[in-house]
């Protein structure tokens, strides 16, 4: 198959290539293997001088780096230099912080001592989205190479020119041949990948289907997983929220990445007392996004990542309309050769609809009204995701009971949802297992072995 570089903006097709052939994938997996038995012998100061190296190289380059996720997915170009950085960040502070989360874990035993200690465990086989093309992979590298392992990239096929920065940075910033490896494959190659006993472990982002064909691969091979997959997050909105910040944030929660984030607000629970308030506020909010031109970067909307994606959107926004929800805002494709989808806020959202029980994975925000607190909670909870959410209320303690009780694997307070490196990042239920990021993240890859002197 060949690997097109599609621009979302005009639809043209940008570049294309080759798919990786069999040999070269096997050279690959033998070269990383290989690295492995060096690399996981070098010290940490060692690893983390490279680190530093890569992280500076990313801030370096940023702009060119930013300029290929918006042609190749639509990012704006705000966004795409702030996702940059933040991968440089990432680099950084596991470059400052693996010893300290890898170091030998002293036990309380009848033994004269007894630890834990960190050990790598070898290739490492990454499966990574199109959504933030450098952040997913990098969130996932720095962790897992600072730690000892190395690591091979199948990346989606829609991002190929971004698949091979990724590694250019690595050669540039001057790891040594083998550490990490991009590979353009296709997701039929993936199974055979996870089957090879030079592969350890695995780690994928990604849709709910995807993650559960590797799952079944991984467990028939009795490797390690870490999923993180779809999320359908609940905004909560109580009557002692300040409406103004919370309709403020809600609008830049639902349209961060066009909508195409795991995290990213999906689900509006608003108690009925400030319903009117909040969606009046909501609305004007999300007026201020206007679809263009994802280059300039005075944009804040650009396009979706492909036709396709949007189309799909739209058959998701039609059912939920057929079945009772209300359009208060867009809810249509933009006219045009590039992948637009219009702001959208659907109201009277039940069970039963696309925009109720489906992920809408775009710029499409579904609003449910609920009498009270507890309703809200029962709400946030029907859903088989469980990724983040949010809750907003000046009452703090009340925010935090909500929070204690809605069932994901994050829940902020009067912020938005977002990942950082120094806070554990995953889900629960249908949006997947595992920990990536903060100390948690840097220990899925590892052996944790048990030693005993008597």
């Amino acid at each position: 198959m060949a690997f097109k570089s599609t621009n979302p903006f005009n639809n043209k097709v940008e570049a294309e290539f080759d798919e990786h052939s069999e040999n070269y994938v096997q050279s690959a997996v033998e070269r990383a293997d290989g690295a492995f038995h060096t690399w996981s012998k070098e010290s940490f100061s060692y690893r983390s001088k490279l680190f530093k190296s890569l992280s500076k190289y990313l801030k370096d380059n940023k702009e060119h780096l930013a300029s290929l996720m918006t042609l190749e997915m639509g990012k704006i170009a705000s966004e795409g230099v702030s996702e940059v950085e933040k991968c440089a960040w990432v680099c950084e502070y596991y470059a400052d912080n693996a010893e300290k989360f890898l170091k030998d874990e002293l036990l309380e035993t009848d033994a004269s001592k007894a630890f834990i200690s960190y050990e790598p465990l070898g290739c490492i086989l990454a499966v990574m989205p199109w959504n933030f093309p450098l952040w997913q992979v990098f969130r996932f590298a720095a962790p897992t190479l600072m730690a000892g392992n190395t690591g091979v990239l199948k990346h989606a096929s829609n991002v190929p020119q971004c698949s091979q920065a990724i590694e250019k940075a690595f050669i540039e910033s001057g790891f040594p041949v083998g550490v990490f490896q991009s590979l353009l494959i296709g997701s039929d190659k993936v199974e055979a990948l996870i089957d090879d006993d030079r592969i350890k472990a695995i780690t994928l982002t990604g849709s709910e289907i995807a993650g559960s064909k590797v799952a079944e691969a991984a467990g028939r091979n009795i490797k390690t997983s870490v999923l993180e997959l779809g999320g359908s997050d609940p905004f909560i909105v109580l009557s002692e929220a300040d409406l103004e910040k919370t309709a403020r944030t809600a609008a830049k929660a639902r349209m961060i990445n066009c909508g195409q984030s795991c995290i990213a607000a999906k689900r509006f629970v608003v108690v009925e007392r400030i319903y009117e308030e909040f969606l009046a506020k909501f609305v004007a909010y999300m007026k201020t996004y206007q679809p263009a031109d994802p280059s300039l970067t005075t944009t804040n909307c650009g396009p979706m990542a492909s036709k396709k994606f949007a189309d799909d959107l739209l058959k998701q926004v039609e059912e939920s309309v057929e079945n009772g929800a209300e359009v208060v805002l867009g809810g249509q494709r933009v006219e045009g050769e590039g992948a637009f989808f219009q702001p959208t806020i659907l109201a009277n959202v039940r069970p039963g609809q696309p925009a109720y029980g489906e992920e809408m994975f775009g710029p499409v925000a579904s609003v449910i009204k609920v009498k009270d607190m507890e309703e809200a909670i029962k709400v946030a909870n029907d859903s088989r995701f469980g990724l983040g959410g949010s809750v907003w209320s000046e009452d703090k303690d009340q925010a935090l009971e909500v929070a204690r009780k809605v069932e994901t694997g994050a829940m902020f307070i009067n912020s938005m949802v977002a990942s950082d490196p120094r806070l554990p990042f995953g889900g629960i239920k249908k949006s997947g297992y595992g920990r990536e990021l903060s100390h948690l993240g840097i220990r899925e890859f590892v052996n944790k072995k048990t030693i005993v002197i008597d």
